[in-house]
């Protein structure tokens, strides 16, 4: 019995931030959706605005499997994740082993594309910057509902955004960054 999308669908029950108090929270589900909608952008971005030539449909696809792993193995929280090499390459290896596992639950004829799916390769920083940006959104979203516990998280994920000197990234800060603060009766249509 082949169960990938089962294993897909139970995304919604892996809640990201779990040593932070949170107003809302946030599932796996919701954030892989989101990061998709900012690399798809940050994509497009580069090929209007920089000249690029990136496919951004497919690149929106790895952005949704992103952190597909996590379904076996849970969200590891950032500053347990980082806090050494050891730790870091360790949990590297366990992530490639549960893409492999759940690769292994399709069919033979559809892995191939789903390995490309997963691969880190063309594409990736977009996915790497946009997932940063969603927990940027994430922290401005809870201090605009006044929980200073995101205060912190905020400025170091503002500071790691800076560094990466993407114009894309520096373009959707400054173009559409400010539009998350607003209310919904703020929000022009």
């Amino acid at each position: 019995m082949e169960s990938f999308y089962a294993f897909i669908n139970r995304m919604k029950y892996i809640n990201r931030w779990g040593l932070m108090r949170n107003t809302q929270r946030e599932n796996l589900t919701e954030h892989s959706y989101m990061v998709a909608v900012v690399a798809h952008a940050l994509a497009l971005i580069s090929n209007i605005y920089f000249g690029n030539n990136l496919n951004a449909e497919k690149i929106a696809v790895k952005a949704l499997f992103h952190d597909a792993s996590e379904i076996m193995t849970g969200d590891m929280p950032t500053p347990v994740k980082y806090l050494n090499d050891e730790i870091t390459a360790d949990y590297k290896k366990i992530e490639e082993l549960a893409k492999s596992r759940l690769i292994g639950l399709l069919p033979q004829k559809m892995q191939a594309a789903y390995i490309e799916v997963f691969e880190e390769n063309n594409g990736q920083n977009f996915v790497k910057y946009a997932d940063k940006l969603c927990a940027y959104i994430k922290c401005t979203e809870e201090l605009k509902f006044g929980n200073t516990e995101f205060k912190n998280a905020k400025e170091s994920i503002f500071n790691q955004l800076t560094a990466y000197k993407s114009p894309e990234v520096n373009f959707f800060l400054e173009h559409f960054m400010d539009s998350f603060h607003l209310t919904l009766d703020e929000l022009k249509l």
